[in-house]
């Protein structure tokens, strides 16, 4: 299995980047070709406070062709061209070759 894995900083505005992200941007993300699951969320450090990153999106492909081949769809074209309507800073966006236990 591969993980994506996109960390938000966050934003001026938390709660329009909540919103637009839960109603707006997941139904988009929910289209992608080959999505097996997903979860996303704040993120905290282990003491519930403010962390290096404000949001975070996990989503479950089959590889990393799978990833990059769902990139390369209307939908995940789609997907790639909303962040800027509620992260005006662009993502760090990560791969991992997961090792399920």
């Amino acid at each position: 299995m591969s993980k994506l894995v996109v960390l938000y900083k966050k934003p001026a505005d938390p709660a329009h980047f909540e919103k637009h992200f839960r109603e707006v941007h997941m139904p988009l993300v929910k289209k992608m070709p080959g999505l097996r699951s997903y979860s996303f969320g704040p993120a905290t450090d282990l003491e519930g406070k403010d962390g290096a990153f404000f949001w975070t999106f996990i989503g479950t492909f089959d590889s990393l062709k799978a990833i990059h081949e769902a990139f390369g769809t209307p939908e995940g074209q789609a997907v790639g061209a909303d962040i800027p309507n509620y992260s005006p800073e662009p993502p760090a966006i990560i791969h991992i070759e997961s090792t399920e236990g």
